[in-house]
């Protein structure tokens, strides 16, 4: 099955070619003769999700998908949250993404600190956060959503060379030891927000696709 799978980043797709499989074709806008930024101006994971497909379907007018995702930490209300690609600024650099991450996270744990000795309890577990990715599939026009979450905490430092994004700060609560920079991509695949996400997707195509029984 040929889909458009709204996304230029080489790692999302890579990933999203090998947790669909052999049955899926997965082609770029780049493909499709897009080659503007699609718009991302939701305020909501799923919202930004459906304008990427939107987008695609309105120029393209075949079968397609996109996903947004997000990297929320709880002792920071949520954020990056729907800012994740964009958090140190427009220029979208996961490097000063993670490092302003890590700055504020070691500012936070400071403050605990400091609470701690005056004899105020601080909230338990500061780097706890979690990824979330919403799908968002147009299939014959029609618009159908699938999500995904992998929870875990934040890493003092950057660690490992694989994967993409914030992987190398994030540490999965499946592999407690290691960050998501330092497994496999098999291992990141079997548990990761966005191939839960795609999973899901992927049944429900086998669905659709499957002859009706008389």
């Amino acid at each position: 099955m040929k889909m458009v799978f709204a996304t230029g980043n080489s790692g999302k797709l890579r990933e999203a070619s090998e947790i669909l499989g052999g049955g899926f074709e997965l082609v770029t806008p780049a493909q499709m003769g897009i080659h503007e930024e699609i718009p991302e101006t939701g305020t909501t994971l799923r919202a930004n999700s459906q304008q990427k497909a939107d987008y695609i379907w309105e120029h393209c007018h075949t079968d397609c998908f996109a996903d947004d995702t997000g990297l929320e930490v709880d002792s920071l209300g949520g954020a990056p949250g729907v800012h994740t690609a964009r958090y140190a600024g427009e220029e979208k650099s996961f490097d000063k993404n993670m490092d302003k991450l890590l700055d504020e996270l070691s500012r936070k744990e400071m403050e605990a600190s400091m609470m701690k000795s005056m004899g105020i309890a601080p909230k338990k577990n500061l780097r706890k956060a979690r990824f979330k990715s919403v799908v968002t599939l147009i299939i014959d026009g029609q618009r159908h959503f699938f999500n995904g979450i992998l929870e875990g905490s934040i890493a003092r430092t950057k660690s490992g060379k694989g994967g993409f994004g914030y992987d190398p700060v994030f540490i999965a609560d499946d592999y407690p030891a290691v960050t998501l920079a330092e497994i496999t991509e098999e291992q990141k695949n079997s548990i990761s927000h966005r191939g839960k996400a795609l999973r899901a997707m992927a049944e429900f195509l086998k669905g659709v696709s499957a002859p009706v029984k008389a």
